[in-house]
């Protein structure tokens, strides 16, 4: 029985069997909470979101939920310290004030937080008050993470969103007042965009000076309304424009590309997803959120009811856990290639070994077939994805998965 069984986990399935693991380490551990609620679904989002009713939603029967599924969990990270905290959803500006500030009373009183732990708050245009994001720094957010996606009319109508272009522009303003550490979320090759539109939501961007970008290239998730009814988005060669400009762009204004997506001044990384690329640890509380957890001679990844209303009640009941399985030594080359080959510089090789407890040779003849396509670079310390390996970095990745 895992340890997680003796505090009240239904274990549904178990997705595969864990093999020879031996980790001398555990890695660093993050916190992420998860707010499911928005005041709109859009088209294209694949997240675990949930339109609120009238715009209103359960907050003090979620706060409980959350305080009993983290106190829930704490037998699984006695005596870890937390060095990052992610506020994800949904749109968790939607909080209260007062709620907020109790979500990360309760977080300090439970867990053994960093001094200095990174907590970032997502936040979406149209949500934006300058007093309560006042509120929200007071509690303790020190970044905040905007999800802008375009300054264009025409283009915020085309993705579903709620806000218009004032609204984006006055919630950058409020967030560069609010906050010393920020990111802006924006796309690109969005429906019917050209080249100049593209270049012309990035430079309203720059002029903010955000310490930190993420700019995604839209895609058609499976189970969204866009899968389901595709708009007419630009070909592979105007797309693939977009992207070249936006790295000689970012870089002239003194933006390192560090991740696919990310883009940050100098020391400004997104600490928490930084932890997520190099295979670190992270415990996910709320609505449908994923954990992942080392152990000597294992590591455990659960996910929570998806539900809102499902979750408050099943972690009413010590029972906030839906799937939990371990994964076995087979997985776990595919699963920690899947993220550090997305950083732009790559990993050290003793990475691979202290986050997953094998050796090299175990993922020496994908690496083999990879160098032979020039699709990374390597030495005795050091493996990193190419160009090439960067523009196709699907095929790159899908060399480490064994078939079953």
């Amino acid at each position: 029985m895992s340890q997680a069984s003796t505090v009240g986990v239904n274990v549904v399935k178990a997705f595969s069997s864990p093999g020879s693991i031996r980790l001398t380490s555990l890695p660093p551990l993050a916190l992420y909470v998860h707010f499911p609620w928005c005041v709109r679904k859009c088209p294209y989002c694949d997240f675990n979101s949930h339109e609120s009713k009238g715009g209103t939603f359960p907050e003090d029967d979620y706060l409980d939920a959350l305080r009993s599924d983290l106190e829930q969990s704490l037998p699984l990270i006695w005596g870890r310290q937390v060095h990052t905290v992610f506020i994800g959803g949904g749109t968790p500006s939607l909080m209260s004030a007062k709620g907020l500030d109790r979500l990360l009373s309760d977080v300090r009183a439970l867990l053994p937080l960093d001094a200095d732990a990174e907590i970032t708050l997502e936040a979406n245009p149209g949500t934006f008050e300058a007093d309560k994001f006042a509120q929200f720094r007071a509690s303790g957010v020190n970044r905040l993470s905007v999800g802008i996606q375009s300054f264009n009319e025409a283009h915020l109508k085309a993705l579903g969103r709620i806000h218009d272009s004032a609204q984006a522009r006055h919630a950058v303003e409020v967030a560069a007042n609010t906050f010393d550490n920020f990111n802006l979320d924006l796309m690109f090759a969005l429906p019917k965009q050209t080249l100049a539109e593209c270049q012309a939501d990035i430079e309203t961007a720059l002029s903010y000076a955000p310490p930190h970008l993420s700019l995604y290239h839209l895609t058609l998730e499976p189970n969204t309304l866009f899968a389901k009814f595709p708009p007419p988005l630009p070909d592979d060669d105007s797309s693939a424009d977009m992207q070249d400009w936006i790295h000689d762009r970012t870089r002239e204004a003194g933006y390192e590309r560090y991740e696919v997506s990310a883009y940050a001044k100098p020391h400004r990384q997104s600490k928490h997803n930084l932890n997520y690329w190099r295979f670190g640890d992270y415990l996910g509380i709320g609505a449908g959120a994923h954990t992942k957890l080392s152990f000597p001679n294992r590591i455990l990844r659960q996910m929570r009811y998806k539900h809102p209303a499902t979750f408050i009640d099943e972690a009413r009941s010590g029972n906030a856990v839906q799937e939990e399985h371990e994964v076995g030594s087979r997985d776990l080359p595919f699963e920690f290639m899947l993220n550090a080959l997305r950083l732009v510089e790559g990993f050290p090789v003793h990475r691979f070994v202290e986050r997953t407890g094998l050796p090299m040779t175990s993922i020496e003849p994908a690496l083999q077939e990879a160098e032979r396509r020039g699709l990374i670079s390597r030495d005795f310390e050091k493996i990193a994805p190419t160009p090439l390996g960067q523009a196709f970095l699907n095929d790159l990745q899908a060399l480490f998965l064994k078939d079953s």
